[in-house]
């Protein structure tokens, strides 16, 4: 196994263009782990740590851009206002020492279905922004993942960055494990409302062979809190809408028996976590709607 150091973003992207199969290497959370157990011998690892600028953010009038190798831990500490689902993910990574190591770009890079920011990326709506030698694109997040540990990324691709815009109402992000630290989730789940286009957006994790999203549970959802007013009256979401959300939720899985959980069991739990998350963040929608007298 070749290691190659890059010094900078541009060395990198010709480092890739000129060995396709270099697996890159930043945080190395994930990558070692499989490496450590024999699971992957990669011809050549592509370190990425002197790249500085792969570890900035910057915050816009409407979205935030994440530096692929921004630590979970500096999300926690520093975009809780900007991006709440994600931050909530982040508290639930591992360990502090693995939250100040990876970042959102190795679990992009990785496309595990377990990854914990998938689901609150998709529920807000992330673009990855992928570069190579030959320019650079964004992908949007509902068509990055293509399978089970695939991505959209190209041969001579690498994430540069993501881009997500600003939560304009309330997110949340649940998460099922065998233990509460330090664990790969058995199932996970992240909602989020935006109340400018008057919508919802899920986002489900180890549930099926790729991170998803509940879109006939979303379309259930919206055209609900449209007939009933409800993001004008601020009224209590109905148990009827709430259970049919949940199931329709759970419905909207594709899982597998392993050691973590049953099928049975993960379609079970996502069912609770997206009435318990919905719950959760329409409260929060209330109590801002009434501040602002809406309610």
């Amino acid at each position: 196994m070749d290691f190659l150091r890059p010094g900078s973003w541009e060395e990198a992207l010709a480092a890739k263009a000129e060995h396709p199969t270099a697996v890159p290497i930043a945080g190395g959370t994930d990558v070692m782990v499989e490496i450590n157990f024999d699971h992957r011998r990669p011809e050549y690892l592509l370190d990425l740590n002197r790249i500085g600028e792969l570890s900035d953010w910057e915050v816009g009038e409407d979205s935030v851009r994440l530096g692929a190798s921004v630590p979970y831990t500096s999300i926690m500490e520093n975009l809780r206002g900007e991006l709440p689902g994600l931050a909530l993910a982040s508290h639930t990574v591992a360990s502090p020492q693995i939250r100040n190591r990876g970042g959102v770009g190795g679990n992009l890079g990785t496309a595990s279905p377990a990854g914990d920011a998938h689901p609150a990326l998709l529920a807000a709506g992330a673009e990855v922004e992928a570069e190579s030698v030959r320019g650079s694109r964004r992908i949007p997040i509902d068509d990055f993942y293509t399978g089970v540990k695939r991505n959209a990324l190209a041969a001579d691709e690498l994430i540069r960055a993501v881009h997500i815009k600003k939560a304009d109402g309330p997110q949340q992000f649940s998460k099922v494990g065998t233990r509460n630290a330090m664990v790969i989730a058995v199932c996970a789940f992240g909602l989020a409302l935006h109340p400018s286009s008057r919508t919802v957006r899920t986002g489900i994790g180890s549930a099926a062979p790729t991170p998803v999203r509940a879109k006939a549970a979303e379309e259930f959802l919206n055209a609900a809190l449209d007939e009933g007013g409800f993001w004008d009256n601020g009224k209590i979401i109905t148990p009827s809408v709430a259970k049919q959300f949940a199931d329709l939720c759970a419905a909207a899985c594709n899982p597998i028996d392993d050691v973590r959980g049953t099928a049975n069991y993960r379609r079970h739990a996502v069912g609770i976590m997206a009435r318990r998350t919905l719950t959760w963040t329409w409260e929060s929608y209330r109590g801002t709607a009434a501040t602002e007298g809406v309610a």
